[in-house]
């Protein structure tokens, strides 16, 4: 089959582009995990305002980046924005910590996914399987579906975003008719109470995966429009959802005494399902369990797809093999980026499964930890660069290109702040190494510069070609 460079063109609408990113975000694991410690850890029953506190920030990023999306269209996303605005040596820092966030996101995902199916089937089943043998099916579940073409993917993705979030919106039903809402959760001397830096890093944690709108863009019909309308409505949605299903959880055990009682089931894991066996009984919980299952599973899709593309956009430029950025005729799949993404991925999972190390206390907290930890900082790197492209243009639309893209970008490098200042706490691990693992950050952007030094004084055709990224972009600034 003739292989191109080129990805496939108008395979993605809003909904798909939407679909591919909610499904990144996950909602059913993030209720479960995120949510769960966020009200045990942070500020109690004021979590659903820290969600939408959280949301009300990334809208104000999302107006730039919106903006952005309608100038500059290219599959690398951030990379490509940082590029623009701030120049080539930076947009490679941006590229080397989106590779290093995403792929360790993805690698997390291997084995969250392999251990919560083996304790789901055992749970619900009897069967005990080991969590390696499900970690495999996940990832070969992954490559095959990344040789399909992207559209495929959205449409896997569609169908589980839309029984993850309808089991939530039942038990949120439930709350409310059962038991009702508790407005007091929206007071400010609750929403402020307690560890509300902690509570905000894991609201913030809920939202990673929304920026990855921008990844679809050469996918997508009518680009200009559509990664605009995808990014709102992917922070919208993540944002009102959390919120509601956070309050109702928050109702359900009483808003006062939310805290302590996610602290009572921190160990287990199980808070939403005990609200759940109460709410909604046995059987549609042992569903909701198996929905965590395919949630999990959607997730890895979901970032494997983000990830695949910041690789084959590197590829395509030459700034990493030339192979990368291969792409199949038949369906614009970048076969060769997403084989060698999840096989990168297994390889990280194997490695901890040899050195007989926990998938979840181990593999999932330093993944997932740094993960998270390098895509919120890449945002804040995008919201400086898009204040910078635009102010340098002197863009007459201050609101939309510097005061509200300028708000957000200072809300995601406070975030990043404190994701640093509680990293032990974000990644769940008081371990020493996992202390240190933020410094990879530093090295990756070490790592860029010396690649941009290296590129422009060896390989400068290759240098000089980073001026010409994305479709529509005009030349990047030095």
């Amino acid at each position: 089959m003739a292989e191109s460079g080129s990805l496939r063109r108008d395979a993605l609408g809003t909904p798909g582009v939407v679909f591919l990113v909610l499904a990144a975000v996950a909602p059913l694991t993030g209720i479960v995990v995120i949510a769960s410690l966020g009200i045990a850890l942070g500020n109690g029953g004021g979590m659903p305002g820290a969600f939408l506190l959280a949301a009300l920030i990334l809208v104000l990023f999302g107006v730039g980046y919106a903006q952005m999306s309608k100038v500059v269209t290219g599959a690398g996303g951030f990379y490509v924005y940082v590029t623009k605005g701030l120049g080539r040596p930076l947009g490679l820092v941006a590229a080397l910590v989106a590779l290093l966030g995403y792929n360790c996101f993805v690698a997390g995902a291997v084995g969250t996914s392999g251990f919560f199916t083996a304790n789901v089937v055992e749970q619900v089943f009897g069967w005990h399987t080991p969590w390696q043998v499900w970690s495999l099916v996940s990832a070969l579940a992954v490559f095959a579906l990344g040789r399909r073409g992207v559209d495929v993917s959205a449409k896997v993705l569609g169908v589980s975003l839309v029984l993850e979030v309808s089991i939530l919106l039942v038990l949120d039903v439930a709350v409310a008719a059962r038991t009702g809402l508790d407005v007091s959760a929206f007071a400010p001397g609750v929403v402020f109470s307690g560890s509300i830096g902690i509570a905000f890093l894991f609201a913030f944690n809920a939202f990673v995966g929304f920026e990855a709108t921008g990844l679809f863009s050469e996918e997508a019909r009518d680009p200009h429009r559509t990664i605009s309308r995808a990014t709102y409505t992917a922070i919208v949605l993540i944002g009102v959802f959390a919120a509601v299903t956070t309050w109702a959880l928050v109702s359900a055990t009483g808003v006062a005494q939310a805290g302590r009682t996610a602290q009572d089931h921190l160990a287990t894991g199980d808070l939403v399902f005990s609200i759940s066996r109460t709410y909604l009984g046995p059987f549609l919980t042992d569903v909701m369990m198996l929905l965590l299952v395919v949630s999990l599973f959607a997730a890895l899709l979901a970032l494997h797809n983000s990830a695949t593309r910041y690789l084959f956009a590197l590829g395509r430029a030459r700034v990493l093999p030339a192979v990368l950025g291969r792409t199949n005729a038949a369906n614009g799949a970048p076969y060769v980026a997403s084989g060698t993404q999840i096989g990168l991925a297994t390889l990280i999972a194997a490695g901890y499964a040899l050195a007989g190390l926990d998938p979840l206390a181990d593999l999932t907290a330093s993944m997932t930890g740094i993960g998270t930890l390098g895509v919120i900082a890449l945002q804040a790197l995008a919201g400086i660069a898009v204040v910078a492209y635009f102010r340098r243009r002197r863009d007459p639309r201050l609101w939309r290109t510097a005061i509200a893209p300028g708000l957000g970008g200072l809300g995601l490098i406070a975030v990043t702040a404190l994701a640093i200042v509680n990293f032990p706490t974000l990644a769940g691990s008081e371990a020493p190494a996992i202390a240190l693992l933020p410094w990879l950050l530093a090295v990756a952007a070490a790592a860029g510069l010396a690649l941009a030094a290296w590129l422009r004084r060896r390989r400068p055709d290759v240098y000089a070609g980073l001026e010409e990224l994305g479709l529509d972009a005009e030349p990047a600034a030095r």
